[in-house]
C-alpha cells in the first residue's frame, strides 16, 4: 500500500461512470511494479492497467501470448502495493478464460490475492456468457474490442479493425451485447476514429481508447511507450512525452493533462 498522501477521490466503477456522465476524461496507463504505480498515481492517473503487454515490454517476447496467470498475479501484487486511490485492472492472459469456470477462478485469484479491482478480457459476443458469469460473482469487467493482441496470429498481425461496414456493425453489436452482459468498462484498440466515437456515444459505460478516438471517454497507453523506452517499435497511436519533459514524473503529468484537456490523441495518433 502506498504511504503517500492523495486527496483525490478514490476511483471506483461508480466513479468512472460519473466521470463519463460529467464528460471528465479518464487518464489510464499501464504499470508493472510498485514504484511506477506510485508515481502514476501521484501524477494523477485514474486507472492503472497491469497489461499482458508486459510480455513484450518487460519480458522481451514478440507477442503477449507467452504471459502466464502466474506472471499476471505477481505483477498485479506488485502494482497494488503502490496504489491507494487509482483503480487497478488486470489483464486476463491468453487461454486463462477458455471456460466460465476457469475465468471465474483466475479472475477471482487476481482480485483475492492480487488486489485487482477489475479484470480485462479480449473477445466479442462469444465472451458474453463469461462476462455475465463474472458479473454475477461480483467481478467487475473491462471488455476489449477492436485489435485484440491475443488473436494476433488469427487476424494476421497487428491491424486496424472495423474499417468495413460489416465489421463496424459487428463491433457495435458486440459492444452493446457485452454491456448488456454486465461489462463495466470498454476498451477499443486500433479502431477507426468515427467508429470509436459512435460506440462511445451509444454505450452507457465508459469507453477507453488506444489508437481509437479523442471522443472516447478516456485514453490508455503503455507506460514505456510514453517514456520512449519500449522494447521494440513504438506504435503509431502512441506518443513520447519525454521529449518535452524534464523527468519521468513530468512526462506522466504531461500525458495526464493532454488526456484531460482532449489534446491527446491528436489526428496523427488515430485511424480513419
Amino acid at each position: 500500500m502506498s504511504t503517500q498522501t492523495d486527496t483525490r477521490k478514490k476511483v471506483t466503477v461508480r466513479r468512472l461512470a460519473e466521470m463519463k456522465q460529467a464528460k471528465e476524461k479518464i487518464a489510464c496507463l499501464t504499470a508493472y511494479d510498485a514504484s511506477f504505480a506510485q508515481l502514476l498515481e501521484k501524477s494523477g492517473v485514474d486507472v492503472v492497467l497491469v497489461g499482458d503487454s508486459l510480455g513484450m515490454v518487460i519480458q522481451g517476447e514478440e507477442t503477449t501470448l507467452p504471459v502466464s496467470v502466474e506472471d499476471m498475479l505477481y505483477h498485479t501484487q506488485c502494482v497494488a502495493r503502490g496504489l491507494t486511490n487509482a483503480l487497478l485492472i488486470t489483464d486476463m492472459p491468453f487461454l486463462s478464460f477458455t471456460s466460465i469456470e476457469e475465468a471465474v477462478l483466475n479472475a477471482g485469484l487476481f482480485m483475492k490475492q492480487g488486489g485487482a479491482h477489475m479484470v480485462k478480457l479480449e473477445g466479442g459476443v462469444d465472451q458474453a456468457e463469461t462476462v455475465a458469469a463474472l458479473n454475477k460473482n461480483g467481478i467487475p469487467v473491462c471488455a476489449h474490442l477492436g485489435l485484440q493482441p491475443q488473436y494476433v496470429h488469427k487476424i494476421g498481425g497487428y491491424r486496424v479493425q472495423g474499417r468495413d461496414e460489416v465489421a463496424a456493425g459487428k463491433m457495435i453489436a458486440d459492444a452493446l451485447t457485452l454491456q448488456e452482459a454486465g461489462a463495466d468498462l470498454m476498451l477499443l484498440e486500433c479502431v477507426p476514429a468515427s467508429l470509436a466515437g459512435k460506440i462511445t456515444e451509444e454505450l452507457d459505460i465508459p469507453v477507453i481508447g488506444i489508437g481509437a478516438s479523442a471522443d472516447c471517454d478516456g485514453q490508455i497507453l503503455v507506460l514505456y511507450d510514453i517514456l520512449d523506452i519500449s522494447f521494440g517499435i513504438r506504435p503509431k497511436f502512441s506518443k513520447s512525452f519525454m521529449s518535452s519533459s524534464n523527468s519521468i514524473e513530468d512526462a506522466v503529468k504531461h500525458y495526464v493533462t493532454a488526456v484531460k484537456e482532449s489534446e491527446f490523441p491528436a489526428a496523427e495518433h488515430v485511424f480513419s
